[in-house]
């Protein structure tokens, strides 16, 4: 079975050494090439809460793909998503499937390029950060590396078995029959602490130890719990023992339970900084429009204010395009916590 990684960045890099050194075959694709001459040179390293080192993998360049691909596994910014995958179309056929474990909710685009009986998709539940070419950290403690994974249509299928079996190399999997439910369990998880993070350059850690930004985090998860309440998504237990509906409240009361919840969950977290506050680091374009511009789309949809998202949202476009400083907790000043 041909194998690939489309998309080494810190996830797909760790993704890769992991499976790597646990006897799996499969090749990185990258169109960084300092990276992809790194990987092949050195072997991947990944530090943090693993201590891997120079773990030989295969790495290429886009260009260099050739032949069929059986599973693709897409770890790609979104923003990248519609030249990378009609290039990838030579190299699948009707028999390959494509993962995506991208942020936000990308299947039905995915779909759209490279057809919907192909197209799975899955969560990460665990976080990575870019350290040099050849290099990344993890964030999450192995204990806690979990993937979810799901069709489109809840069904499960080869291709989707195919996919569970080439990830259980890197992890925990499980099998999931409501996608969009665990996509948007997801999306709470990245619009709330990432979205906190980019807004405010900060790590997970530096926000539920202040006051005021865990509160607005528990604002920006309320906000998404009423949008997927509004569009009939049921949220699914990504991790074990909490369950997210918990951090829908309505006075004083419920918001102290959903800070205390935020903290007892991202307490495994604290090191780690958006991917969004990474790419705002290195001047590139994030994906803000996809994850907390995601809720507050859906809540314009349907006429339910947002305005914890949309002010994220607001403060790391303005840094995109030079209006303010790059992010830090001096925003706080821009948000405003109501009394319940």
């Amino acid at each position: 079975m041909r194998t690939a990684i489309l998309g080494a960045g810190s996830l797909g890099t760790i993704m890769g050494a992991v499976v790597s050194k646990n006897g799996g075959d499969v090749v990185l694709v990258d169109s960084y090439k300092e990276h992809v001459d790194a990987l092949n040179e050195k072997g991947a390293t990944v530090t943090g809460y693993l201590d891997l080192k120079n773990i030989p993998v295969k790495a290429i360049t886009p260009d260099q793909m050739d032949g069929i691909y059986d599973v693709v596994i897409v770890l790609l910014k979104q923003t990248a998503n519609a030249v990378a995958l009609r290039n990838l179309l030579p190299f699948i056929n009707e028999d390959s499937v494509v993962c995506t474990l991208q942020n936000g909710i990308p299947e039905e685009a995915v779909a759209e390029i490279v057809g919907t009986d192909r197209t799975v998709g899955g969560t990460v539940g665990w976080g990575g950060g870019w350290i040099a070419p050849g290099v990344s950290q993890l964030y999450t403690k192995p204990e806690h590396m979990r993937i979810e994974i799901g069709s489109l249509d809840g069904a499960i299928t080869e291709k989707l078995k195919r996919v569970e079996a080439f990830l259980k190399m890197a992890g925990d999997v499980e099998i999931n029959t409501n996608l969009l439910g665990i996509r948007w369990s997801k999306l709470l998880m990245n619009s709330a602490l990432s979205g906190m993070s980019a807004a405010l350059g900060c790590t997970f850690g530096e926000i539920i130890d202040d006051e005021k930004a865990v509160r607005c985090a528990a604002h920006v998860a309320d906000e998404l719990i009423r949008v997927a309440d509004l569009k009939g998504i049921g949220l699914e237990v990504i991790i074990p023992g909490k369950d997210f509906n918990e951090l829908k409240f309505y006075d004083e009361a419920g918001r102290d339970h959903a800070v205390e919840f935020l903290r007892d969950v991202y307490s495994v977290h604290r090191p780690q900084k958006a991917s969004m506050m990474q790419d705002m680091e290195k001047g590139r374009p994030c994906e803000i429009d996809y994850i907390n511009g995601i809720v507050s789309l859906n809540g314009d949809k349907f006429g339910l204010d947002t305005p914890f998202n949309d002010l994220i949202v607001k403060i790391v476009k303005e840094f995109e395009a030079g209006v303010i400083p790059f992010p830090t907790m001096a925003n706080l000043e821009r948000f405003t916590v109501p009394k319940l």
